[in-house]
């Protein structure tokens, strides 16, 4: 047969009855119990196939060592079950690891082994770990496999904790359209277990054992495409979940709960993607069991790689970027280039960098300090004797001309002014509806006295006033002013007080409050405010607009409801 040169994984399989752990440091083990020689193949769902009873022959007691055909030198066994026997081997010709099936010629299963063998190998397709001799000779019947050392097992995988979608997406999606390309081929796998599914260091994933793991353990179906596609939901299930589809615990996976059947991956562990839970169900859809929106299942592999590829693509996650490791001082960057080093010592790391001596401590240092010192005093007396003749110089002007310019002597820059209050000269409530609030007590809101105050009628319906398009005062200040800041009290906290300043052009205006210059607003829960415009506006007059107010309780005046009275406002320019 034509010889490949990859590297190569057994293609056994694995049920995970031993711990995870050691599961795990046995990427490329044949997948069978080596502790007590039997087979680890957890229990499979009676439908995945019949198995055929093991033959009496006993496996060919071969050592470490022996070579076939003068090429391929047996080094680990790795599997002893069933009559036949699993090595690690060197291919001596080629200098690469291979594995190694053995049996006896006079086995039962030895021919069926051999046609499977054969009929793997001539599919060739690089997503199957090939295989790449099968030999009867000298009363042994042995199948030579490539060996992935840099390939991990999903039971491995697995033993970490669930894969996060985009992984799961990549295992369905290989998974699939492999099963599917060698059924359309004659070839049916019928062992789709964790442990033949391999993962390489690039992130592919390689299926081990297409053919020839039944063939070792005797498993036929009567429905292999069926048995296949099942067998890889099963696997997306577990990759979801962590769990294994069926009452039975296997792999290294526990089962579900007994008695409560096929139960969707959503229900068995939270934030499961909804789609990839979906189609594992479709492709484990038998016996009752149904997609949770009651699509069709998936038969084939065909079937299920087409449903797969409907799916919106799951985009892998971000990378996550780490802080490049702190800089090291090279030998010669610190000095030490050239100089023996004690045994144990690094190079690199441990030797320390001596510090700098303290800067102008030389004699050149000293006389340049001295130098510095002697001509920043000639600087200082230099000055000092130009202000001085400048300030004489002044003084006689003044006692000549007989006349002081105070606006020359002061700084050339006017002292900042703060804000100028501005005098309320009136003031008229405005209601453009023609109810009136509190007409009579306006005053109150500029009469400096915080106990009296003008108040709104008290609403069902709040904050936000609804039945009207706002409640106001508008203020007179006598003539036109910069306004740009105005304090307010209010009777009324809590959630909450819309207030707006606008200027308006009288003080019964006609226009809406949407035709006025905006001067400023806020929205407080508080009893006393301050607005700042952005930039002074100029008017004279003021409207104070109140679109919400909150809820207040009973008093002498109205009953329980959305009100606001105003205490006290002062305007600034």
């Amino acid at each position: 047969m034509a010889e490949r040169s990859t590297a190569a994984v057994d293609v056994a399989d694995n049920s995970g009855d031993e711990p995870l752990a050691a599961q795990a440091a046995q990427a490329t083990s044949d997948g069978v119990d080596t502790q007590n020689g039997r087979a680890a193949d957890g229990p499979m769902p009676d439908k995945d196939g019949e198995r055929t009873p093991a033959a009496p022959a006993a496996a060919p007691e071969l050592h470490s060592g022996h070579k076939l055909a003068r090429r391929y030198r047996l080094e680990e066994c790795v599997t002893r079950v069933d009559g036949f026997s699993s090595w690690r081997a060197m291919d001596e010709k080629l200098r690469r690891a291979v594995g190694v099936h053995l049996m006896p010629a006079d086995h039962p299963r030895a021919r069926s082994v051999l046609a499977a063998a054969r009929s793997s190998a001539l599919l060739g397709d690089p997503r199957f770990v090939q295989v790449l001799d099968a030999v009867e000779e000298n009363d042994l019947v042995y199948v030579v496999h490539e060996w992935l050392p840099d390939a991990t097992e999903l039971t491995a995988l697995l033993a970490a904790g669930p894969l996060e979608p985009h992984e799961a997406y990549q295992l369905v999606s290989q998974v699939s359209q492999a099963m599917a390309a060698a059924h359309r081929e004659g070839l049916a796998h019928l062992r789709l277990t964790p442990s033949a599914i391999l993962r390489t260091s690039t992130g592919q994933y390689r299926i081990r054992g297409l053919a020839v793991n039944a063939a070792l353990r005797g498993i036929t179906s009567d429905t292999p495409q069926r048995a296949d596609t099942e067998a890889i939901g099963a696997l997306l299930y577990a990759a979801l979940t962590q769990r294994w589809p069926y009452e039975n615990d296997a792999y290294g996976l526990t089962g579900l709960p007994k008695g409560v059947g096929l139960i969707a991956p959503d229900q068995v562990r939270a934030g499961v993607h909804r789609g990839l839970g979906e189609l594992a169900m479709r492709a484990l859809a038998n016996d009752g069991a149904t997609a949770s929106r009651q699509e069709p299942a998936c038969t084939t592999p065909e079937e299920l790689a087409k449903a797969v590829a409907a799916m919106p693509r799951i985009r892998p996650p971000e990378p996550a970027f780490t802080a490049p490791p702190e800089y090291q001082h090279t030998t010669y960057q610190q000095g030490s280039y050239g100089r023996p080093t004690a045994p144990g010592v690094s190079t690199v790391q441990n030797l320390s960098v001596a510090p700098p001596p303290p800067p102008l401590q030389s004699r050149t240092g000293r006389a340049l300090k001295w130098g510095v010192a002697a001509l920043l005093i000639a600087a200082l007396g230099l000055g000092s004797w130009q202000l001085a003749d400048t300030l004489l110089d002044r003084g006689n002007q003044k006692g000549n001309n007989g006349t002081s310019n105070t606006k020359t002597g002061t700084t050339d820059h006017e002292e900042d002014k703060g804000p100028t209050p501005l005098e309320v000269k009136g003031a008229q409530e405005y209601f453009p509806d023609g109810n009136p609030q509190d007409a009579g007590n306006v005053s109150n809101t500029y009469d400096g006295d915080l106990s009296s105050y003008w108040r709104t009628r008290s609403y069902l319906d709040g904050p936000e006033v609804k039945i009207k398009d706002g409640l106001g005062i508008v203020y007179d200040l006598g003539s036109e002013q910069e306004v740009s800041a105005a304090s307010i009290g209010l009777k009324y906290g809590g959630d909450h007080t819309t207030l707006t300043l606008y200027a308006t052009d009288s003080k019964s205006p006609k226009g809406s409050v949407s035709t006025m210059t905006k001067i400023a607003g806020v929205t407080t829960s508080e009893t006393a405010l301050h607005l700042t415009a952005e930039k002074p506006v100029k008017t004279r007059y003021v409207l104070l607009w109140i679109t919400a107010m909150p809820s207040a309780p009973q008093d002498n005046f109205s009953s329980a409801g959305y009100k606001q009275g105003i205490t006290d406002v002062k305007f600034s320019g």
